[in-house]
């Protein structure tokens, strides 16, 4: 039961089939299965659907469609390791949002997906972040990341906004900052001060490790 239980997790998120992953993440705790061991099936075939979108075997849409999956089967997951009182093992802690004035989600939730994959403690604040918020959750989470996401050309200096206001605010150098999204660009990334940038959901991972390390 338990390897079927497992293998129908992976299944879910390789074949894109979000009613399956939550059934299969239901059953993992009705079945007391260690839920630790739950999120590395899952954190393995979200792996490999990254890899193939990096290597080019697959596109934006399977990315966009397993990173869905995932999140609708992790807060079942999540909520069975905290009840537990267990911990996973984690890389570091990231802070996500996608800037004031800006409602796009998909870019931030995959990063989002791949981070958590990784190892990676995340804490999204969703989308339209002030920079007042960024600041009040840095000082709750103690994020070693701020990781921003702008899609719109409009709203990538809101951005900017956030590194100055941590600079006044003495946050600097308490955390590393990386952009991405549709408007931002490496240069603007260095024109902004930004410790990373990287122009895919993949890539920001690799950036975050380097950061990290």
């Amino acid at each position: 039961m338990k390897a079927e239980i497992l293998s129908g997790l992976k299944d879910a998120i390789l074949n894109y089939e979000s009613a399956e992953a939550v059934k299969y993440a239901t059953l993992a705790v009705e079945q007391n299965i260690d839920p630790i061991e739950a999120m590395e099936a899952m954190v393995e075939a979200i792996k490999v659907i990254g890899d193939g979108f990096q290597t080019g075997d697959l596109f934006l849409p399977e990315l966009v469609g397993a990173a869905d999956v995932m999140q609708k089967a992790t807060p079942i997951i999540e909520q069975s390791i905290r009840k537990q009182g267990m911990k996973r093992q984690t890389l570091g802690v990231v802070l996500i949002g996608t800037v004031f004035g800006d409602i796009h989600t998909i870019g931030k939730s995959m990063v989002t997906t791949l981070l958590s994959a990784e190892g990676f403690t995340v804490h999204d604040l969703g989308i339209n972040v002030p920079s007042d918020d960024f600041l009040k959750a840095i000082d709750q989470y103690k994020p070693d990341i701020l990781a921003m996401s702008a899609l719109l050309t409009t709203t990538a200096p809101e951005t900017t906004k956030v590194i100055a206001a941590l600079e006044k605010t003495g946050k600097r150098e308490q955390v590393k900052v990386m952009v991405g999204g549709g408007a931002i660009s490496e240069d603007f990334a260095n024109f902004v001060g930004a410790d990373g940038y990287a122009p895919t959901a993949p890539g920001a991972v690799n950036v975050a490790k380097k950061l990290i390390s």
